[in-house]
């Protein structure tokens, strides 16, 4: 609705005028937002989590060390919206839905007898003035790198929009007041700068020594081992943003390493799809099918050096239309560096010519054939067909429940994660789930070869 209501002010009010008139706009509905809900936040601990990567994960493994030392937790995520043992998905195919909305929400969690609130905070969000009138307690910065550039304008008011919410940290009426920064990303000497607040730093180096494979993390924290079934570096530095955190609100390492233990992953990030059987139970696929939300081209290198010796057959198209055309190609580098077999394929293309974009992407590949397939199942069908044909016919065994594979294969699936729809022109959209179509062709490619 606001992008809609957008086009229709741009096309009617004097372009001067409407630039003036917007942030008077955004901030007025912010402020009424909190009045209207009788500002929230004041009631509650909140956390605000910002960065351009790393976000949601980070949001989930505060929440669960949190509820692991006994605390009600809310969430307010890419992924979804929590309050105690209740959530439900977000919809909105927005990270930081309208000012209403978020001050709605942590009304909901003040009511529901919730401890803490912890928020994604966006830079886009920022920009709208969301982050108005939030009163925070903590916030932690996972890592900065290009990005919504062309909504921003530069990469430096994307850094400001970003600092805005630290500075939001800064004015709020909270007695203490905590900043966590993630040393080793660009710009942190920026935040360090924020005065008001206590400042935490955490690096990689916190981890080590450390053991990482692409099935689970062992790292150690205060000379603490810590074994966490998550993979990747990218999920290290995750990790060590939430246990930091946790440390300035005296969690103990007790309550850490049990959450950690138990910690079962984000849906969409880094999530592996299982095979499902007619007994109702699942069973790992003779080959790694991961799926990711991974957009960006430092995202998808992440994803991809995750999996080093294997064979990978990678899906992927780009961000959505409309936005962001100076990323295209440098996807598909990323992807010709370290994919051995692409598929390239449609996203979210919104008013623009899919074709087109995926087009952008393929002039990145230079030492690759890609395949460009527009429709997105069958991109990933084909993904699955190109992994399967490896297989060594006829070796199932329902007993063992695997299929004997002579080739160390995964088939990696990015750019939507829990994306709930594919967008199309003039607002249309498709609903969509990649791990459930996943889930739906592998079955029957797997029935095909039995």
């Amino acid at each position: 609705m606001y992008d809609k209501l957008t086009r229709i002010g741009r096309k009617i009010i004097p372009r001067r005028l409407f630039t003036w008139g917007q942030p008077v706009y955004h901030y007025v509905l912010a402020l009424l937002g909190a009045i209207l809900y009788r500002f929230p936040s004041r009631h509650i601990f909140v956390v605000g989590i910002t960065g351009t990567k790393g976000k949601t994960t980070t949001t989930e493994l505060v929440s669960a060390i949190l509820e692991s030392a006994g605390y009600t937790t809310a969430i307010a995520s890419t992924l979804r919206f929590k309050i105690g043992t209740a959530s439900e998905r977000n919809l909105y195919k927005m990270t930081m839905p309208g000012r209403f909305t978020v001050q709605q929400f942590l009304r909901r969690a003040v009511k529901a007898g919730c401890d803490y609130a912890i928020l994604e905070m966006t830079s886009e969000g920022a920009k709208q003035y969301r982050h108005k009138f939030i009163n925070l307690d903590s916030l932690i910065l996972t890592q900065i790198a290009p990005e919504h550039i062309e909504s921003h304008g530069s990469y430096e008011a994307y850094v400001r929009a970003k600092l805005s919410i630290a500075e939001q940290l800064q004015r709020s009426r909270k007695r203490k007041k905590s900043l966590v920064i993630n040393i080793e990303s660009p710009e942190a000497e920026r935040f360090l700068t924020i005065g008001g607040v206590q400042k935490i730093t955490y690096s990689s180096k916190d981890a080590e020594p450390s053991t990482l494979s692409d099935t689970s993390s062992n790292i150690t924290i205060n000379g603490e081992s810590l074994a966490v079934p998550l993979v990747g570096d990218f999920n290290v530095m995750n990790i060590l943003a939430a246990v930091t955190f946790a440390k300035t609100e005296n969690v103990t390492t007790a309550a850490i390493k049990k959450a950690l233990a138990s910690f079962k992953g984000v849906p969409g990030r880094m999530e592996e799809v299982l095979l499902h059987v007619n007994d109702g139970s699942s069973q790992k696929t003779p080959f790694r099918i991961i799926v990711d939300y991974a957009h960006t081209a430092e995202s998808l290198e992440a994803v991809y050096k995750t999996f080093p010796d294997k064979r990978k057959i990678c899906v992927l198209g780009s961000c959505g239309g409309g936005r962001d055309r100076w990323k295209r190609p440098l996807m598909g580098e990323v992807a010709d560096t370290y994919c051995d077999e692409i598929i390239l394929t449609n996203e979210d293309p919104y008013d623009e010519d899919p074709r087109a974009i995926v087009e952008e992407v393929a002039k990145g590949i230079k030492n690759k054939k890609p395949e460009i397939i527009m429709d997105r199942r069958f991109a990933i069908r084909r993904a699955l067909e190109l992994a399967v044909v490896k297989m060594v016919p006829g070796t199932f065994s329902a007993s063992e429940k695997m299929y004997q594979v002579p080739y160390n294969t995964a088939v990696l699936i990015t750019g939507k994660g829990t994306d709930p729809y594919i967008m199309g022109p003039a607002g249309t959209k498709i609903v969509w789930d990649d791990k459930a179509v996943a889930e739906e062709e592998l079955a029957k490619l797997m029935a095909s070869h039995n």
